[in-house]
């Protein structure tokens, strides 16, 4: 897939998969993101598994999927499914400055409302949000 179909899956999509590892130890957490300017942005507590693998291990994957269905058949390896997705690799980054922490997460808002938002300093400081560089991507689709 060329980069504005790559672009038109994440920005269809209502989550962003990210695969962690810790001790070859793979983990994936589903979470709400933003896209912009081949960067992934996304957000949560300040404590966690996800905190603590990331401040270890800064290398992740990631995953979008959207138009999914399932298209079945008369005989079970007649079975297919429509999808469009996309995985990719990239680094994560944890934003300090509360200007940058502001600006990610009116990305994020943007994926899923158009409506302007406000964050407290409160909300702010109090929520970690992580920036991730894409260093690589592919798109894959089905059905179409």
């Amino acid at each position: 897939m060329e980069k504005s179909a790559i672009e038109a899956v994440i920005y269809k999509s209502m989550v962003c998969r990210i695969g962690l590892s810790e001790n070859n130890i793979p983990y994936i957490v589903p979470l709400c993101f933003g896209y912009q300017d081949n960067t992934i942005y996304v957000h949560g507590s300040l404590k966690g598994k996800k905190i603590d693998i990331l401040k270890k291990n800064q290398i992740v994957c990631f995953e979008f999927d959207t138009n999914t269905e399932i298209l079945p058949g008369e005989k079970p390896c007649e079975w297919s499914m429509k999808y469009q997705s996309v995985v990719g690799f990239g680094k994560a980054l944890f934003l300090e400055k509360i200007e940058d922490k502001k600006k990610a997460l009116n990305i994020i808002m943007k994926q899923y409302s158009d409506s302007p938002f406000s964050f407290s300093q409160k909300a702010i400081t109090g929520t970690a949000v992580i920036k991730i560089e894409i260093e690589s991507m592919t798109g894959k689709q089905s059905g179409f």
